[in-house]
């Protein structure tokens, strides 16, 4: 029974943490946000404006979904207290191993609404463009950035996010050149945020014939989605559109008429394609969101006054700034140049198991300890 003593120790222990939780997680502000939602639900002419009544009702989901949340971390610290005391007065160890199984979830759910809070930037709730590009070296460069393509749809899923392709260029042999997608769903940004950057991939390429080990890179672009009431001037004059015919890989989700849409923002050299929708003009909307929420970006990455100010072409991922090695031979290995978190099981990484570097990235954000300057 000495067991359950320690575990009734340790959720004694847990509770101040838990009490100091909803204080970061849960805040009045919140909760006070919520009964506003809620009122304004029932108000006359809240569904007279559609893209303002979706807007209140995810939101309105999402904090729900968050107080739920602590309120099951709550009703669960109460029900293992209530096993312990229940074991110790009845001398009955039987409920022990639900005890150590519970108890690890709690504090996984208390750790995962940890990280939630340092989710602070202006953006970081909002959804996430992720844009993919092949570095130099042809199939086996391309066949790795449709290897990370796979891996964020995954983890994704997996997440209760969803995506949207919104353009996809297949590689010449495997693989894909380029490929933009839009995940949406709550923090979308403030998690995929610590993905921009250069990948390396270490592997026997299964594309030489003479089995050779080679290194091939992909970049990873992740932006925010800017909503349409950021405002943002974009004139006529410095838009080049061109339409072309879908091609791609993307299955029922890309139409094969000629409606797809390219737009270049001859300021900044900016290019943005879509070819989701068999409308040519849903098409080019898709594409102008793109671009207003890459300019915004920039703008204040840069810390412009104005779009304007934005001068040249702008490409935000060099090559040299890679962030993550992939290594398949002759060891396995994923390793994060930037927070110097790894993981020795190759497979469940690229199956989109990349929790832990996220995490890892937003702990050392927080507290300003980089493994690397």
């Amino acid at each position: 029974m000495i067991q359950f003593d320690e575990y009734k120790v340790k959720l004694n222990d847990l509770k101040p943490k838990l009490e100091e939780l909803k204080a970061a997680y849960l805040p009045q502000s919140l909760l006070d946000e919520l009964e506003r939602l809620h009122a304004m639900a029932e108000s006359p002419g809240f569904w007279d404006d559609p893209a303002r009544s979706q807007k209140a009702v995810m939101r309105t989901k999402n904090l729900e979904t968050k107080r739920d949340k602590y309120a099951d971390m709550v009703s669960s610290w109460e029900d293992l207290m209530t096993i312990c005391e229940m074991a110790l007065e009845e001398n009955d160890d039987s409920m022990l191993e639900e005890l150590v199984d519970s108890y690890g979830k709690l504090e996984s759910a208390m750790e995962a609404a940890r990280l939630e809070t340092l989710l602070t930037g202006e953006y970081d709730r909002n959804n996430a463009l992720l844009s993919f590009h092949a570095g130099a070296g042809g199939t086996e460069a391309q066949d790795w950035c449709y290897m990370l393509y796979r891996m964020y749809t995954r983890w994704a899923e997996a997440h209760g996010y969803t995506y949207k392709i919104l353009d996809y260029l297949d590689g010449d042999e495997a693989g894909l050149k380029s490929a933009d997608i839009m995940i949406e769903g709550e923090n979308a940004y403030g998690f995929l945020k610590s993905e921009a950057g250069v990948h390396r991939l270490v592997r026997v390429s299964p594309f030489d014939a003479a089995g050779r080990r080679h290194t091939s890179f992909s970049a990873v672009e992740v932006i925010p989605e800017i909503d349409d009431d950021v405002e943002v001037e974009i004139r006529p004059e410095d838009i080049e559109m061109q339409v072309y015919r879908s091609s791609g890989a993307g299955g029922q989700h890309i139409n094969k008429t000629s409606s797809a849409v390219r737009l270049t923002h001859k300021p900044t050299g900016i290019v943005v394609a879509c070819q989701t929708q068999r409308d040519q003009f849903q098409n080019k909307e898709n594409c102008m969101r793109m671009l207003r929420s890459k300019l915004v970006e920039i703008k204040e990455r840069e810390h412009l006054e104005k779009i304007s100010d934005i001068k040249g072409v702008q490409q935000k991922i060099e090559w040299g700034s890679q962030i993550r090695s992939y290594v398949f031979m002759p060891y396995t290995l994923a390793k994060d140049t930037r927070t110097a978190y790894e993981m020795t099981n190759i497979n469940a990484v690229m199956d989109g198991d990349i929790d832990g570097f996220i995490n890892a990235y937003l702990t050392c954000a927080a507290t300003g300890t980089w493994a690397t300057k």
